[in-house]
């Protein structure tokens, strides 16, 4: 599943992603409550992992502006604070569970499970569909007119993301952060090479390409030939 982890302290939340993406998921990072706030609106996440106190913006304030904006995903709160008060205070601002630090990573993977559980349909898709193709992210499978695709991890979270954005210019930058949890361009072909990969399975032997080169700009999956 997508998590975003709003943390600032740079060897906890180093520790969470890497302990994240070894359980299997997909986790994002933003290190201030002013980035988190701005990734978190719209971006499509799962569950969502927010410190109480960052900089520049605090975590609470981060959540009531979600739930104000009839944002209902999932929020575990990590926090220092753990009297009751404290813990009373954070889901009253609209956190669905609250974790006091210091913390046993089992415990936090079970809880961020249990409210990705909870989630109504409406919260999250689950299937994408672009023309006749189609990813079910819970069951982990694609398949085109009918026919069952096989594709590696890193491919799976590549065509994802593509059609999470389907219908837009994805580029370079955008890949190398969301499906390579790089934040800076190592100067391979890496991408391209997966996008090579990717649309050999996907649009080889059917009738039209979905997967599409935007020259200058990045790739782009849409129904419809160029």
């Amino acid at each position: 599943m997508r998590i975003l982890v709003i943390e600032d302290d740079t060897a906890a939340a180093s520790f969470l992603l890497k302990a994240l993406r070894e359980a299997g998921h997909v986790p994002d990072h933003a290190d201030d409550g002013e980035t988190g706030a701005a990734m978190a609106v719209g971006g499509g996440y799962d569950v969502l992992v927010v410190d109480r106190m960052l900089p520049k913006r605090d975590g609470l304030s981060i959540i009531e502006d979600l739930r104000d904006r009839d944002d209902h995903t999932p929020v575990l709160i990590l926090s220092a604070l753990g009297q009751v008060d404290d813990r009373v205070a954070g889901l009253r601002a609209g956190g669905d569970d609250y974790l006091t630090k210091p913390y046993a990573f089992s415990e936090l993977l079970a809880r961020v499970e249990v409210l990705a559980r909870r989630q109504t349909p409406q919260s999250a898709e689950t299937v994408y569909r672009v023309g006749d193709l189609e990813l079910d992210r819970l069951g982990h499978t694609v398949q085109r007119a009918g026919q069952q695709i096989a594709l590696q991890p890193r491919e799976f979270r590549l065509l994802e993301f593509l059609m999470r954005n389907a219908g837009q210019v994805v580029t370079r930058t955008m890949l190398l952060e969301k499906v390579w949890d790089y934040h800076f361009d190592p100067q391979t072909n890496v991408i391209d090479v997966h996008v090579s990969r990717l649309r050999a399975k996907i649009d080889k032997g059917f009738e039209r390409p979905l997967l599409h080169t935007v020259r200058g700009a990045g790739y782009m999956i849409r129904d419809g030939a160029e």
